[in-house]
């Protein structure tokens, strides 16, 4: 038996005793997965759900307004009330965008995503390869501005952060 075959061994059979053998984090992480769609091109898709944006608005409505005397002078001061409504400002909505296939997610894409992501400010965990959830979070983050609200990448985020090339039409508009 070969000392790698014997290391696992001991790990499986002795180690099943003494509590849980940490497992690593898987890359590309379960969500990515579920949350992708590929297309008879090969192009895969996400989806996201746009959750609708409501604006709390306070406004003064007059409840009764002045009243003047015929000489212009003012008899009674208007009377104002404090009204509170919610409006809808952006609606609900589910938007498709293209994303990273899975299988791109490999440890030295994922740490250039860390690296990308940890330069511009939103990512501050370790550069380990993993597409963890702080990860996803930091995805996240950077493209809500532009982009889906959504922890998985989306191609054009991914050529803003200058990890896959540009297409013949984004090179052309340069």
């Amino acid at each position: 038996m070969s000392r790698l075959h014997l290391s696992v061994f001991v790990v499986l059979v002795f180690g099943a005793g003494c509590g849980t053998v940490p497992v690593p984090a898987s890359n590309p992480p379960a969500f990515l997965g579920a949350a992708i769609e590929t297309d008879a091109e090969g192009r895969c898709f996400g989806r996201d759900v746009q959750p609708a944006v409501i604006e709390t608005v306070t406004a003064q409505e007059i409840e009764r307004p002045a009243t003047f005397a015929p000489d212009g002078s003012q008899l009674s001061p208007a009377v104002f009330r404090t009204v509170t409504r919610q409006q809808i400002v952006r609606e609900r909505e589910e938007v498709d965008f293209e994303t990273i296939c899975p299988p791109a997610y490999t440890p030295a894409f994922v740490e250039s995503l860390q690296r990308a992501l940890a330069v511009r400010g939103f990512y501050e965990g370790p550069v380990n390869g993993v597409m963890d959830v702080a990860t996803g979070r930091a995805v996240q983050d950077f493209q809500r501005r532009d982009g889906p609200d959504s922890p998985l990448l989306s191609i054009q985020a991914a050529r803003r952060l200058g990890l896959v090339r540009l297409s013949p039409d984004e090179i052309d508009a340069l």
